[in-house]
């Protein structure tokens, strides 16, 4: 399951998206707008800002904005840097690999399934940036 702070990172970053190119967005806006509690949107876009996902914009017109354009962000960086891991078990993770203490990696029944799960889903995240995640419009 996509963790609440993995899910309050990309719906922020979708409105920054929508907003690419526009004035610097303050942050108590994207907080109000998306209905993200602000304390947690404060410790998740610094955790963004120091890998190199935003920049914040200081004095009256301050905010933030991307640091690049939405369709060169990757849905899987921005899982990776604030949830960990995208696989649900750390023998499979490509990028945060540790072997399981309970069991054998050379004899775990779990091991192959839980790969394929991992595979899967890089396939989607790995495939989808920014501009995938911007919410529609209401007519």
């Amino acid at each position: 399951m996509l963790s609440r702070k993995s899910k309050y990172a990309l719906k922020a970053l979708g409105y920054l998206a929508k907003h690419h190119g526009d004035r610097p967005v303050l942050m108590s806006t994207i907080a109000r707008e998306k209905n993200i509690p602000l304390a947690f949107l404060e410790n998740i876009f610094h955790e963004l800002k120091k890998a190199g996902f935003l920049i914040s914009h200081r004095g009256r017109f301050g905010g933030y904005t991307l640091a690049e354009a939405p369709h060169q962000i990757k849905v899987s960086a921005i899982i990776r840097i604030v949830n960990g891991p995208i696989a649900m078990l750390p023998c499979v993770s490509l990028n945060f690999y540790a072997t399981c203490n309970d069991c054998c990696e050379a004899t775990c029944g779990l091991r192959g399934i839980f790969q394929d799960a991992r595979d899967a889903l890089l396939k989607v995240f790995e495939n989808r940036t920014l501009i995938d995640i911007i919410d529609s419009e209401v007519e």
